[in-house]
């Protein structure tokens, strides 16, 4: 269920974030500096692309990068935006950092020792062949 609720929001993410970066200044929503933005909207971007397809990490790093290298270079092409190197590499850094936690996160849920019937202490859910 949580993967596929991070696939929604993976690609509505990308979608808003293509929006936000290519559409007119004028209508960009703005909630804190522009760097910041720019690092938070891309970790959420690679932290729910890697919940969403953990099974299919190059995958999500090609869109996750690619989006915000690609996406700088697009703004060329619109007359009320410029393209500028530090905002890609900051778009990337926070793709990175969302790619990395959601790949630990993913690593970590699939271990047998965070699931709460194997941690020592509590009650296991399975069934002894006994009864």
């Amino acid at each position: 269920m949580l993967q596929l609720l991070s696939k929604i929001v993976a690609w509505i993410a990308l979608a808003f974030i293509i929006l936000a970066t290519l559409g007119p200044l004028h209508e960009r929503p703005v909630i804190a500096g522009s760097l910041f933005e720019h690092l938070a909207a891309f970790a959420l971007l690679g932290l729910t692309f890697m919940l969403g397809y953990p099974r299919h990490v190059w995958l999500a790093i090609a869109i996750v990068i690619g989006s915000a290298f690609a996406l700088e270079a697009l703004q060329l092409l619109t007359p009320d935006r410029h393209a500028r190197l530090i905002d890609a590499l900051v778009k990337a850094s926070g793709g990175l950092t969302g790619l990395c936690t959601g790949y630990v996160a993913s690593l970590l849920s699939h271990n047998p020792v965070w699931r709460s019937s194997q941690v020592p202490g509590l009650p296991t859910t399975t069934t002894s062949s006994y009864e």
